[in-house]
Parts: C-alpha cells; structure tokens; sequence
C-alpha cells in the first residue's frame, strides 16, 4: 500500500486524529499492514498481550467459547476501532480471540513500538485516555445488560447501547451503522436466534424500529420512548 494511502487510512483513526500529517508520518514506519479474509483469526488468545490491532477497514468480532462450546461474542469492532491495548499494558492475555467477518486490512503494532509512540507522541497518550474511559462505561452497561431475565430488555438495553457508538440521528429516528445478523445479536446478548427474530418482529410490526433497504435498523420515536420499559 502506497505510503500517502496508510496515512490517509490512519488519519481516520480515532486514536490518532489529533495528529498532522508529519505527525502521522513520524508513526508510520512503526507500523504493519496486513490483510485478512473473512473466518481468519487474527488474534489468538495467546497472543493477546504482544500486538494491538487497528481496523482501517472491515469488521471484526470478539469471542470467547465456552466450556460447552458456546460461542459468546464479547464486542463487534469495525473500521476505525482498535483493540489489544489493555494486554500490552498490563501483561496479560485476555480469554477472547478476535476474528475477521468480513475482509479486513489490519494495523499491527508490537508492544515495543506502542509505548514509543506513546511516549513521543502526548496527543495519541491523551487520546488513548479519553477511549479507555468511554469503553470502561459501555462495560458496565454490558454487565448491567446481561443482568436483564427478560429478552427484550436485555435486546433493547443493547440498542441502546449501540446507538451511543454506531448511532447517526436522522429525522426519522437513530440509524444503527452496524450491520448485525440475528444470530450475531444472539450471541452478544446470550439468547437465542429464534429469541431474537421474535422480539424484532414485533419492534418492526408496532414502528419502534425499522430496516432500511441497506439493512440497517434505525430506532424509531416509539422505540426511544420505551428505554425503561419492555
């Protein structure tokens, strides 16, 4: 990839937004892209605590199985997110695996080179900051979330959710710009698909929610009215 594309690609980076073009050129040498197809793991959990990854484009999921082979999807990080910082700075590994569901060209950064960044460029150490402590509520909310015994408030708790990062508002209601199959909001809400298609089919035929022709959902007045309630 030409060397005017990755900076044109990093500068769309939330983490290093701050910075100018020689900024991001003083970065650049320290960092890898790689290519990954869709189903590819990109990041074992072994190996969780030597590189962080940035998406500059595609999506991917964070999973973690379980004892009876479950799979739970822990987040859904697309184009401009970044994940693996918390290992590199701590030490440990986390008990996920991060893997492509789309094809995705990656920014790898190793340990060494992320605290030299850090360490030379204050903005980005502000930034990253900033970020962490965003993450740390939407944490609490999963846990709050996964608290719920009823389906649709734990679906509508992670709508809302949703909308506080992937939301555009519209004059029509909140347009989530993610797109999620049922079986993946299944998986990041611990129920079943079947579950799932049940409570959106209702959403849709009582206008809280609506899929648009790009298959996106946009939460309608109704839904918004309706945060504290089933």
């Amino acid at each position: 990839m030409e060397e005017q594309n990755r900076i044109k690609l990093l500068k769309g980076i939330q983490l290093f937004s701050s910075l100018n073009n020689e900024e991001l050129y003083q970065i650049n040498d320290r960092i890898i892209v790689r290519q990954f197809k869709k189903s590819e793991t990109i990041l074992y959990e072994e190996d969780t605590n030597q590189f962080m990854y940035i998406i500059l484009i595609g999506k991917v999921k964070v999973i973690k199985t379980t004892g009876e082979g479950k799979e739970i999807i822990l987040a859904m990080h697309q184009s401009g997110d970044f994940f693996g910082e918390m290992s590199l700075i701590n030490g440990k590994t986390t008990p996920a695996s991060v893997i492509a569901t789309e094809d995705s060209l990656i920014a790898i950064i190793s340990k060494k080179d992320f605290y030299s960044i850090l360490f030379s460029q204050h903005k980005i150490l502000e930034k990253l900051l900033e970020i962490l402590s965003s993450r740390l509520r939407t944490s609490w909310d999963t846990i709050k979330l996964l608290t719920f015994n009823n389906a649709t408030q734990r679906l509508r708790m992670l709508f809302f959710m949703l909308s506080e990062e992937h939301g555009e508002e519209t004059k029509e209601g909140i347009v989530l710009n993610i797109r999620l199959s049922h079986q993946e909001i299944s998986d990041m809400t611990g129920m079943s698909r079947e579950t799932v298609t049940r409570v959106l089919d209702r959403w849709q035929k009582d206008g809280e929610i609506s899929i648009l022709d790009n298959k996106l959902i946009r939460l309608n007045p109704p839904f918004k009215k309706r945060r504290f309630f089933s």
